[in-house]
């Protein structure tokens, strides 16, 4: 069974999800974004997963928490995973350029992929994939849409996006 609630949140209302145990998605209201299957989802916004991820949420969104510390699911391929498990090693306030990504995963020449698995991800803002940026330091690719990308950067203290 699958689990939501929404969150209210400064770059607009956030859908949680899970199986009950671990976190499985995060979606924005952004047309592009939605998630599929949601009128089979039930409403639950005591489910303890959920409930995690509000504060946590939260708690980051009023600069309180910069980490997230919450049991997640992150279902893809194999080369999905390992670019997603490399995002969550980006610092709080620190970027990346898909070319650095492609090379922290061990792969140099695949930074397209690197973005086509980063625009998969099923987790964002707790998987930072905002954090990944073009090589000439400009904003590219953002599910929620650039104007979130940026609001998130400028939250994280990067001025240069703001």
């Amino acid at each position: 069974m699958t689990f939501y609630t929404d969150l209210d949140s400064p770059i607009g209302r956030l859908i949680l999800k899970t199986d009950g145990t671990v976190l499985t998605g995060i979606y924005m209201d952004v047309p592009d974004h939605s998630p599929r299957g949601l009128e089979h989802w039930v409403r639950d916004p005591e489910a303890i997963p959920l409930r995690k991820t509000a504060r946590q949420l939260e708690q980051y969104f009023e600069g309180k928490r910069r980490a997230f510390d919450l049991p997640l699911r992150l279902e893809g391929t194999d080369f999905q995973q390992r670019a997603w498990r490399n995002l969550m090693e980006i610092p709080y306030g620190e970027t990346r350029s898909y070319g650095e990504q492609a090379r922290r995963i061990g792969n140099p020449h695949a930074s397209r992929a690197v973005g086509l698995a980063n625009g998969r991800n099923p987790i964002p803002i707790v998987v930072p994939c905002h954090r990944v940026i073009g090589a000439d330091g400009s904003l590219t690719g953002f599910g929620g849409g650039i104007e979130r990308k940026r609001w998130l950067l400028a939250h994280e203290g990067m001025s240069c996006f703001g």
